[in-house]
């Protein structure tokens, strides 16, 4: 029993494409029922200060270390963090050729792989 090509081409798409509804409309289903997807809670929040205006409200006596070190750990705090989950604060520093050449090496390498 021997069928034509174009016969068993025209089968083999219809599967093809069938399954390819099928897993379409299985992504939907999974997409309205999905578990892991947030549910919207309305809490009362406070407003958060954003960090611009913060910064620029003390920027004049920027000089000081711990200023400095207090708008940092508040721009922080409005991100959700609390004080104990910053481990460290170190300046950047150090030559800015340098350190854009370690950034360029890293995406570099990111884009390879």
């Amino acid at each position: 029993m021997t069928y034509s090509p174009m016969t068993i081409m025209l089968i083999n798409m219809t599967v093809v494409f069938g399954v390819l509804g099928a897993l379409g409309i299985l992504m939907w289903l999974i997409h309205l029922i999905d578990p892991t997807k947030k549910k919207s809670v309305a809490k009362d929040e406070p407003a958060a200060v954003p960090v611009a205006a913060v910064t620029a409200s003390v920027a004049a006596d920027n000089d000081d270390e711990e200023t400095t070190l207090l708008l940092i750990a508040a721009a922080i705090a409005s991100y959700g963090y609390s004080l104990s989950n910053i481990v460290t604060i170190r300046p950047v520093g150090g030559d800015v050729w340098a350190q854009s050449a370690r950034i360029e090496t890293v995406q570099c390498r990111n884009k390879m792989f």
